[in-house]
């Protein structure tokens, strides 16, 4: 293990003047400390270490500046935490190498957060920074910064947002004591199920400007640039031009990381992104704001694997400010949020609901089937033909496929075997003359079935492709239109057209859909995931908001088992109860969230080692294993699971285990999970 000692003790290079340290003047017993956090991802080294600060960098050697210092003989990256007037170690100490630049990008709230969060999932600090700080851009860094007061921003108060002429939270029973409370100052925190509509960016927007008439900032994330884009316009609308800024991917390196500092900076205090937009800088921050909270963008791919939800959550709760996390579905996790008392349910009584929602109707249900036998196990059953039909004369008619592209999966015509690859992949057709190949290693396949020899095949999962081919031939005249993979539409018009699209891909419609139906249910509903159900709902209320309400004729049609409960919350438009009935299931089964739960994954040597060495908390259950990937044998997966109230104390022990299996330097691949979305 590397000591503080030889961290800091090498000796400085030469190096141009007003960056590099030289030679102290004064003896080191009166420099001052710097503790900095080294950016380095190991488990063991996860601790702030102490440096000596020359005084030819005291005036820029600033808390939260990024520093460059010598760790183990290289010269490696960090963040000043803050400054002391002495160390807590014995030995010999060495001196900040140099100050990259002395802007202060990491505040201690910042610092706070990412503690807590990697102390939440178990990970290292270092890990976490390198989320929430983006890389510099010394073009940007050097620009001077804007006084706030200057420009064409004006203070906002609730009547310049228009919040009395036009008042979309009336429409909610605790909406207008939702916004008077954070106009005054206050932070009340509340699970949002939102009305189905177009409304719920201006909504958002007029919540963020009742808390920045209290001069107060808000960070609101949303899942992906559609979601942005919309969400933009609305605060543009509301608080005015020069207001707030956007964070996201597309805008390159030097664009975002000035939006960046310009919320560090103080020039703005709302700031809109995805997910890594929950670690934005604001200032006073009065409000987070999370939307679609139950989408799986929202969980982060990289360590240590944080959810957008819990961040903000954590970041809420130690700041004292307000929360609004929502969508027009709920999770288990947000419904744990309400029964623990933290958070407040802000909802629309029923008979809103059913104005605003559209008219939801089962494939197969018994009137249907009476009309129609084949209702229940046809793709496009006759219902969702009329449906259709009698919409296109009012408007755009949205079709939802659960798949992309042509024929997802397909078997052999004659013995009906499901054609797979040599690597255990599915066949997979991507056009009508298009060659079989696999999903997952893209090799090519040939037709002719190894179980059998016939070379006839049948679909078994269609893509969106195949079924804009199949409503093209139904309705001969109508414009079919496609979104999803990488051609996603943002917006329709009005005029009559088919919309075939992907879940998460359904563009808005200008006056809204006239009708929607929802096709192969049983795709969403039948994945092997804990999620299955909850997911399938969040999906189909995601599309069916998008169609007028029922009081202007709107009309879904959902393709599944009307008998399972995530279609019959669809039906009533209910997704309050499903959210609490899963959340019972849940805990009656100890799943999460009702109870924590690590994924361990990697080699059989390193997961067995790890459990081996871990003090794990008394109670936990270690289950498996289990395959760890399905293209990658070699790999297993245990889980650990605990109590809630156990969840610290899981993540401290495998953080330890981890910190000694680094330490002995030990080989294998392994990778820890704290509440990962996917158990499987």
């Amino acid at each position: 293990m590397v000591s503080r000692q030889q961290a800091g003790a090498a000796a400085a290079d030469q190096a141009p003047a007003g960056r590099r340290s030289r030679a102290p003047r004064q003896p080191a017993a009166t420099l001052p400390v710097a503790r900095v956090a080294v950016e380095i991802s190991l488990p063991n080294l996860d601790r702030p270490f102490d440096y000596l600060v020359p005084d030819t960098l005291a005036d820029v050697a600033v808390p939260g500046c990024r520093v460059r210092v010598r760790f183990a003989g290289r010269l490696t990256g960090g963040y000043l935490l803050e400054r002391a007037a002495g160390s807590e170690h014995e030995g010999k100490l060495g001196y900040l190498e140099r100050v990259v630049s002395p802007e202060p990008v990491l505040t201690p709230e910042i610092a706070g957060l990412a503690r807590a969060v990697a102390d939440r999932y178990g990970g290292t600090l270092a890990d976490v920074l390198r989320l929430a700080v983006p890389p510099r851009h010394a073009a940007a860094e050097s620009r001077q910064a804007r006084d706030p007061s200057e420009g064409e921003a004006r203070p906002v108060t609730l009547a310049s947002a228009g919040a009395q002429a036009d008042q979309p939270w009336d429409r909610y029973e605790a909406g207008p004591s939702f916004l008077t409370a954070l106009a005054d100052g206050r932070s009340p925190r509340a699970v949002w199920s939102a009305l189905p509509g177009a409304e719920w960016p201006d909504e958002i927007a007029l919540a963020v400007a009742a808390v920045a008439a209290s001069g107060r900032g808000a960070v609101i994330v949303v899942p992906d640039a559609r979601d942005l884009e919309r969400l933009d316009a609305a605060l543009a609308g509301r608080l005015g031009q020069g207001r707030h800024v956007v964070l996201s991917a597309g805008l390159g390196p030097a664009e975002r990381y000035r939006r960046w500092l310009s919320a560090a900076r103080g020039e703005v205090t709302v700031v809109a992104g995805t997910r890594s937009a929950a670690f934005a800088p604001v200032q006073r921050l009065g409000l987070v704001v999370l939307w679609d909270e139950g989408d799986d963008l929202h969980a982060e791919p990289r360590a240590p694997y944080p959810h957008a939800r819990e961040v903000l959550a954590i970041r809420a709760h130690r700041v004292q400010a307000g929360a609004l996390i929502g969508g027009f579905a709920r999770t288990a996790e947000a419904a744990l949020l309400l029964s623990g008392g933290w958070a407040r349910a802000l909802a629309a009584s029923r008979a809103v609901v059913r104005q605003a929602a559209p008219n939801v109707l089962p494939a197969g249900d018994d009137p249907e089937l009476a009309r129609d036998e084949a209702a229940r196990s046809a793709r496009l059953p006759s219902l969702a033909l009329r449906t259709a039909r009698d919409a296109l004369a009012s408007g755009p008619v949205l079709v939802q496929v659960p798949r992309q592209g042509y024929l997802a999966a397909v078997a052999c015509e004659r013995c009906r075997a499901q054609s797979r690859c040599q690597c255990g992949g599915p066949a997979e057709l991507p056009g009508p003359a298009a060659a079989l190949r696999c999903g997952w290693c893209g090799a090519d396949l040939g037709r002719r079935c190894t179980r059998c020899g016939h070379d006839g095949l049948r679909a078994l999962v269609t893509g969106a492709g195949r079924t804009a081919e199949e409503l093209t031939r139904a309705f001969r005249g109508v414009p079919v239109l496609t979104s999803g993979g990488a051609a996603v539409l943002a917006r329709v018009g009005a005029e009559p057209s088919i919309v075939v699209a992907t879940p998460g891909a359904e563009p808005v419609a200008a006056a809204g859909y006239s009708a929607a139906v929802l096709l192969d249910g049983w795709a969403l509903l039948g994945r092997a995931t804990l999620r299955a159900a909850e997911e399938a709902l969040r999906r189909w209320m995601n599309a069916a908001a998008l169609v007028r309400g029922s009081a202007s004729g709107g009309t879904v049609v959902v393709v599944a088992d009307q008998g399972v409960p995530a279609v019959q919350a669809l039906l009533r438009w209910d997704p309050a109860t499903f959210a609490d009935r899963e959340l019972a299931s849940r805990a009656e089964l100890r799943f999460p969230p009702a109870a924590r739960m690590a994924a361990l994954t990697g080699t059989e040597d390193s997961v067995r080692t790890l459990l081996e060495s871990a003090t794990l908390p008394a109670g936990a259950e270690v289950l498996g294993p289990v395959p760890g990937g399905e293209q990658d044998s070699e790999l297993i997966r245990y889980l650990v699971r605990v109590p809630r109230s156990a969840g610290a104390d899981l993540a401290a022990a495998l953080h330890a285990g981890q910190a000694a299996r680094t330490a002995r330097k030990e080989a294998g691949q392994l990778r820890v999970q704290l509440d990962p979305a996917a158990l499987v």
